[in-house]
């Protein structure tokens, strides 16, 4: 059976790790009220809206 033969450093074990954890971009939606890009399951920013309803007023 194959043995390594010099030890791996915990900088490299550590990075090789982090190459699964790597991070996507948030999904994006549209407003149904104004049409603008919103993130999902959140009160749209430029019009205040969420779910039909006003939920903050925004000026």
């Amino acid at each position: 059976m194959a043995v390594p033969k010099k030890k791996k450093s915990k900088a490299k074990t550590r990075s090789r790790r982090a190459a699964a954890w790597k991070v996507s971009a948030p999904s994006r939606s549209t407003c149904d009220r104004c049409g603008s890009v919103k993130l999902p399951h959140r009160v749209c920013a430029s019009c205040g809206w969420y779910k039909g309803r006003q939920a903050i007023d925004v000026d």
